[in-house]
This record gives C-alpha cells, sequence and structure tokens, in this order.
C-alpha cells in the first residue's frame, strides 16, 4: 500500500523513555512512578476518520481502538508504549520540550495511545485509542 502525500494528516508523537519513582516531602519512595516520554515529533501519515468494519480483524478480534494510521517507508520508532497527538497539536517551548504551566503541569497533553502496530513488508498500521490526560 501506498501513501498519496495529499491524504496525509501531520500528528505529533513522543516515545517512552522511561519511569521515574515519585518520592514524598520527607524523600522517600512512594511507590508511585511517573512515566517519562521524548519531545514530541511531527509526522504525516494517513489517518482513518474513524473505526471500520473493514478494519476489525486486522489487529486482532479484542482490539479496541479509534482511529487506524498507515505509514509507508521509513518506519519510525512508534511503539505499544507511545502517546500521540492527533486531534490536538502539542504546545512546545523552544527547546521541542512540553509547554508546562505554573504548576508543571503539560498545557497540552497527548489525545491518543497506541493500541497495536501491525508491520506489513511496504507499510505500517498503527491501531490508536482515543483518551482524555490531565497535564
Amino acid at each position: 500500500m501506498r501513501c498519496l502525500n495529499r491524504n496525509k494528516t501531520p500528528f505529533f508523537y513522543a516515545l517512552y523513555l522511561r519511569k521515574e519513582s515519585l518520592l514524598d516531602e520527607y524523600g522517600n519512595d512512594t511507590g508511585q512512578y511517573e512515566v517519562i516520554y521524548g519531545n514530541p515529533v511531527d509526522l504525516k501519515a494517513n489517518i482513518s476518520a474513524a473505526k471500520g468494519e473493514t478494519n476489525i480483524r486486522q489487529f486482532g478480534e479484542d482490539v479496541a481502538y479509534d482511529k487506524v494510521i498507515v505509514i509507508e517507508k521509513p518506519f519510525p520508532p512508534i511503539d505499544e508504549h507511545s502517546v500521540l497527538w492527533i486531534d490536538t497539536m502539542p504546545q512546545l517551548t523552544e527547546d521541542g520540550t512540553l509547554a508546562r504551566d505554573d504548576k508543571g503541569k503539560i498545557i497540552t497533553p497527548w489525545d491518543y495511545l497506541v493500541e497495536k502496530v501491525a508491520p506489513t513488508l511496504n507499510s505500517i498500521s498503527i491501531a490508536v485509542k482515543k483518551v482524555s490526560v490531565s497535564g
């Protein structure tokens, strides 16, 4: 499958880097973690309008997803731990990191998570699920 340039939609993705342990005010480990993602990267790809019947078996019976992204070679390193901005665009600082408010919360958090990645010889299909994230 070849992807026509006129059908490509811009979006951003960020890759999972690590998780860091959260500490309380005394420096003790709380047992909770904060997931750290890399800087958002812009990309263009074919993004479906919504889930359709023809795509139901592409990723298996149990995978719930809202849209499918189809990307041709060269493939970006998007995997099941990546986050995406599709319906919203992230606010970035000059150094490319996510902009934060006075309390340290992300101003424009991601709006999609990757559910499943299905590579083929010439393209890759990525099932994504809409989420609501508070900075």
